[in-house]
């Protein structure tokens, strides 16, 4: 199994919307990347590809949520921000990737991701349609009673184990 992030696509999207690729090399790569997928197919790998659309309403929420919450700012470079201000170029950067890059032979599968947990359900429920595969779920089984044995045994006070100090008992 192969995974490509979304980086394999960045020439025509982040590259060409910062100015990190010419107009040649965009081109260079949508003459390529089809002829490189349907190469891939041909071979045999399975290829399946997926973008998790966000509406400008959730990403907006997104990077405020970011902006407030300290322990989420680290999820912000200074290319994100950059990108707030070329935000309609990137989206039609986006739309030009996908309409370019889709095929009978290697389509796109766009998932609606304003909620995380549901877009992941929804991409893992249809990744499992697209490929045979075996269920091996085990049937439900009894749970034993646990062993009390003679009920001698005393667990060790934490305080005589080399114990990583609870920084979040309060939460």
């Amino acid at each position: 199994m192969v995974l490509f992030d979304c980086s394999w696509y960045n020439r025509p999207g982040v590259e060409r919307v910062m100015g990190f690729a010419t107009d040649d090399e965009v081109e260079c790569f949508f003459k390529s990347c089809p002829d490189f997928e349907r190469l891939l197919v041909r071979s045999g790998a399975t290829l399946i590809k997926y973008w998790f659309s966000v509406s400008a309403q959730e990403q907006e929420r997104r990077f405020m949520d970011r902006m407030e919450n300290k322990e989420k700012r680290w999820k912000l470079s200074p290319m994100d921000l950059e990108s707030r201000l070329r935000w309609n170029d990137y989206s039609r950067a986006k739309d030009e990737m996908l309409a370019r890059t889709d095929s009978d032979e290697t389509p796109w599968f766009v998932i609606e991701a304003d909620s995380k947990r549901r877009a992941r359900l929804n991409c893992i429920r249809h990744l499992l349609e697209q490929i045979p595969y075996e269920d091996l779920t085990q049937e439900k089984m009894p749970l034993p009673p646990r062993d009390g044995g003679d009920g001698d045994y005393v667990r060790p006070p934490i305080e005589e184990q080399r114990a990583v100090t609870d920084y979040y008992a309060d939460n």
